[in-house]
């Protein structure tokens, strides 16, 4: 039998009412009386958000059975919860390898908390308060030295002065050179035992950091040598050997511990054979992720993607949907406009603005056949692959880099317009706003962003709601600034919008997929002032949704 792919798939029937008998059992838990201990710790993270999985296979007797797994470890029993599929390496056993070296590290921990609080404080304070005082009898000096030749220049200035004067205004100068050389020279002395007490404290500090930095990185090591994984083959491979033959080269913290992994292990394991799986958000969102509780989503790809490709082989598994058919599954682009320094372009939804890793043509490559390789056809902007609309590509090296200009100053005014999820009025929306909301990539699930207060990038956006119908809202969007998918962050977050655009693969329903829904996000007008022409343009192109 077939098992869907992980990776891109709408969940079967069979998985959904899983899914939905396990949140049944979970909030008949969360309303018990006298909820206490492993039980309160369990359902209080769970409400935080987690990735709960579901895999449907057949026993050795032909019986449909049902697994579920939680990702990582969840409330104060770590891996083990009744219910549940068990850990694929349950490394966290009492007294084990594992423990006995976190111990060890977490006294590092404190040794080294222990010293700058205390030790490195005191010395600290001891270095910087004698240093003052010292610092202060020279600055003392410096100043006498000061009114002392202000005197002799004033006494020069006068002309009143005979040879001996002269000479011995050159003695005083020389004198109090010397003296400032000997109060530094005596206040360093006397600063030394302190500086070295000080530096044989960070000595100290930085040794332990490094043997912590070490031993964090031999146990890492062990963990990933001797977690091991089995494929639908029999094999079995460590993380650390899936991971060597990937670019990462060592495997990200809490690889083996998703899901996917999990469940595919356990069904391995008692030697059933997978047959549907699917992963469920359950809770609220975090970490700046779009997560809705209850949608199912794709395993991710930083960690699971070199895992569950060695465990499903052996499997015959669901190919992922060609991009090629999906492309082939709308129109071709459209030159809407060509001038000496640009042309534009309408991009169907589905095509690349600029070549990727596969086989599937983009709008650059086009458009290079279209004119040949003399008129140097750049792409100024991208955008989203399954984003339809105008698009600008400049011709030779001067126009790119004035249009490059243009953008990176914000003299390019660009119009979507986009169909969201939800009734605007009914959620109690705004019908114009703004979105201000920081962007950074989530670098184990790629292309995927996420909100970032901290170190995101700058992301603004204006929004105004034209109508709504049959639970869908219009919406058009004015982007002050050009982040990766930006617009589609900002529809959906529950801090922007709180509405997925329709068709959205990654921030909305995965069930697009299925039906094909194409992304309702389309780039409708764009107007500047090209520099080169001092003309300005605009143009205009219809909604294909």
């Amino acid at each position: 039998m077939v098992v869907n792919n992980p990776f891109e798939y709408v969940a079967s029937e069979e998985c959904r009412r899983a899914f939905e008998e396990l949140c049944g059992r979970l909030d008949e838990l969360r309303r018990g009386e006298g909820l206490k201990g492993e039980d309160m710790d369990f359902c209080r993270e769970l409400e935080a958000g987690k990735m709960l999985g579901v895999l449907i296979a057949e026993d050795k007797h032909g019986v449909r059975q049902t697994l579920y797994a939680f990702s990582g470890q969840l409330g104060s029993s770590g891996f083990k919860r009744e219910g549940f599929v068990e850990a694929v390496f349950d490394y966290l056993e009492t007294g084990g390898h594992f423990k006995r070296h976190e111990a060890e590290i977490s006294g590092l921990n404190r040794e080294i908390a222990e010293l700058e609080r205390g030790e490195l404080t005191d010395r600290l304070a001891e270095y910087e308060k004698l240093k003052a005082v010292l610092d202060a009898e020279v600055e003392a000096f410096r100043e006498q030295i000061k009114k002392s030749k202000e005197n002799r220049m004033a006494r020069r200035s006068a002309g009143s002065i005979d040879d001996s004067e002269a000479k011995e205004m050159i003695r005083q100068s020389q004198f109090e050179k010397a003296e400032l050389h000997r109060l530094k020279k005596k206040n360093k002395a006397l600063l030394s035992p302190v500086k070295a007490r000080l530096d044989a404290t960070r000595a100290c500090i930085d040794a332990l950091k490094e043997k912590r930095k070490e031993d964090s990185e031999n146990l890492q090591k062990w963990l990933f040598d001797n977690f091991r994984v089995l494929n639908g083959r029999g094999e079995s491979k460590s993380l650390s050997e899936i991971f060597a033959e990937t670019p990462l080269r060592i495997p990200p913290s809490g690889a083996g511990e998703c899901c996917g992994p999990k469940l595919l292990q356990a069904a391995f394991v008692r030697g059933w054979k997978p047959l549907e799986i699917a992963e469920y958000w359950y809770g609220a969102p975090k970490g700046g992720e779009v997560r809705r509780h209850g949608e199912h989503y794709p395993a991710c790809r930083g960690k699971c993607l070199p895992v569950l490709s060695w465990m499903l082989q052996g499997l015959e598994v669901n190919p992922p949907m060609d991009d090629m058919e999906r492309q082939q599954t709308f129109l071709q682009p459209e030159i809407v406009y060509e001038g000496k320094w640009f042309c534009v372009v309408n991009k169907p939804s589905g095509m690349l603005s600029v070549p990727g890793k596969g086989n599937q043509r983009s709008v650059e490559e086009w458009l290079t056949e279209t004119y040949g390789n003399d008129r140097e056809v750049r792409m100024a902007h991208r955008l989203d692959q399954d984003t339809s609309g105008l698009i600008i590509a400049t011709f030779g090296r001067e126009a790119y880099k004035e249009m490059q200009r243009l953008f990176a100053t914000r003299k390019v005014s660009k119009t979507y317009i986009a169909d969201l999820s939800g009734d605007y009025i009914a959620r109690s929306i705004a019908e114009k706003g703004r979105v201000t909301l920081p962007l950074s990539a989530d670098w184990l699930d790629r292309p995927r962003q996420r909100v970032d207060f901290e170190e995101g990038k700058e992301a603004i956006t204006e929004y105004e709601f034209t109508g709504v119908c049959e639970g869908r809202s219009r919406v058009i969007f004015r982007p002050l600034t050009g982040r990766t998918h930006q617009l589609r962050m900002h529809a959906a977050s529950e801090h922007g919008l709180g509405m997925p655009i329709v068709g959205d693969r990654l921030y909305g329903s995965l069930s697009s997929i299925r039906s094909r829904t194409r992304l309702h996000l389309h780039a409708g007008k764009i107007e500047f002032t090209f520099p080169l022409d001092n003309r300005h343009y605009i143009f205009v192109t219809a909604l294909p949704f």
